[in-house]
């Protein structure tokens, strides 16, 4: 395993670019990234990992973030209450899992480091509580797209989709499982496993929290001692509450949001003389440097979709399996079907524009209960999310933990697993 990504993600696409076009593979592959590159979603995410890149690099500058992490671990008392305050901030942050993961990680490292736990652990918990927690509250991105495609492909009326939605809730088990399975492992009642239990003896034993041979994938550059001096734990509450209530205001809009947050923290640093202006803006401008890796695997993660979709991966598997559909068996099948198509292709949204206009007609024509079926969909793209190696929330979460991503996600994976299989049973016996 090479452990670089961004680099096996490029050769995957382009073997699959071979395939699609083997007398000019070049041509195609080089069609693909521009085609990647028009993408909107694709522009929506540089956007949004650009500033949110400055703003927490801001906010670590002037030593905000230390601030509230220095006040936060006054309130700590042991390894798991560290864990368990994760956990509970990214229930809170429940709107996006892209704010879920960058705003989280970057407010609680502080104290987990006091605690001796390991990166991959904390990359664990705050993805834990990134897609799994948003799917399961209505008010949230992946809610209100999920609504629409479900209005748009006929099977709720105008305006209807939300309520369908929300009466899928209860069945979407993977992510229930994943978010009670993170709070149980950070407390200690569900044991380290594998990997995560070497990373975690590395940290306890050493201190070491950083994977060993990684340099960590800091977010933020170094803090200004003038400015740490005069930084109180507000100038990081005020631009948090601001992102998340923004975002909730504007349409769900966590691009809208991201810039409301960043014009606010440039005002207060400004403003509070801890930084100039200029010094101010250069920051901000060395932020969006610092996710050029992560934007750098996203791109290669949606190129790979692209080769996926010109394979017709995902019809392809969806018609090998009709013939098992029965009313018992849909729902875990629509599951583990798209599970592994989410977490092959890294694509969580997309694949169900293509998936529910087959399989909710299959659900309808064999009698299947219909939330029961949107919930394993949905829960199949939680997964897709969670486990994914080169997936955008995985690359994000390690980001902000500060761990490789392929570290993450091994240590990760073995949780995911265990999660998905517990949702495939519970659909069994629902169904």
């Amino acid at each position: 395993m090479t452990r670089r990504p961004v680099e096996s993600l490029l050769a995957g696409a382009l073997v699959g670019f071979v395939i699609l076009a083997p007398r000019d593979p070049l041509t195609a592959f080089t069609d693909g990234m521009v085609a990647v590159m028009q993408n909107e979603t694709v522009g929506w995410i540089i956007l949004v990992c650009a500033l949110f890149g400055s703003l927490i690099t801001l906010l670590v500058r002037v030593g905000a973030a230390s601030r509230f992490g220095d006040a936060a671990a006054g309130r700590i008392r042991s390894r798991g209450g560290s864990l368990a305050v994760t956990w509970l901030l990214g229930l809170v942050v429940f709107i996006d899992d892209y704010l879920n993961v960058l705003a989280v990680s970057s407010s609680v490292k502080r104290f987990t480091d006091r605690y001796r736990v390991s990166r991959e652990m904390l990359a664990y918990v705050v993805d834990s509580t990134a897609a799994p927690v948003c799917i399961l509250v209505p008010i949230s991105t992946w809610a209100a797209f999920f609504a629409g495609l479900l209005e748009d492909t006929g099977w709720a009326a105008p305006g209807g989709g939300l309520a369908l939605y929300v009466d899928a809730i209860p069945y979407m088990l993977y992510a229930w499982v994943a978010v009670v399975l993170a709070v149980l492992v950070g407390i200690g009642v569900v044991p380290a496993l594998g990997p995560m239990r070497k990373a975690e003896r590395r940290a306890r034993d050493t201190g070491q929290v950083v994977p060993p041979g990684t340099e960590e994938a800091k977010l933020e550059g170094d803090i200004d001692p003038a400015a740490a001096e005069r930084a109180r734990p507000w100038h990081f509450i005020l631009p948090i509450v601001a992102l998340v209530v923004a975002t909730w205001l504007l349409d769900l809009d966590i691009l809208k949001g991201v810039v409301v947050a960043l014009g606010l923290t440039l005002a207060l640093v400004v403003g509070t003389r801890l930084l100039r202006l200029r010094a101010a803006l250069d920051t901000a401008m060395a932020g969006v440097l610092t996710m050029i890796v992560p934007l750098a695997t996203v791109f290669g993660g949606f190129l790979l979709k692209e080769v996926n979709d010109g394979l017709g991966l995902t019809a392809w598997l969806i018609e090998t399996v009709e013939p098992l559909m029965t009313p018992r068996l849909l729902p875990v099948i629509a599951f583990l079907t798209m599970s592994f198509v989410a977490f092959a292709t890294a694509s969580f949204w997309g694949i169900f524009a293509v998936a529910i206009p087959i399989v909710l007609p299959l659900a309808d024509a064999v009698g299947a209960e219909m939330p029961l079926v949107i919930g394993a969909l949905v829960s199949a793209g939680a997964f897709g999310s969670h486990a994914c190696f080169y997936g955008d929330s995985t690359v994000l979460a390690s980001r902000g933990s500060g761990c490789g991503v392929v570290e993450h996600a091994l240590t990760q994976l073995p949780y995911a697993l265990f999660a998905a299989t517990v949702a495939a049973g519970g659909f069994l016996l629902l169904a």
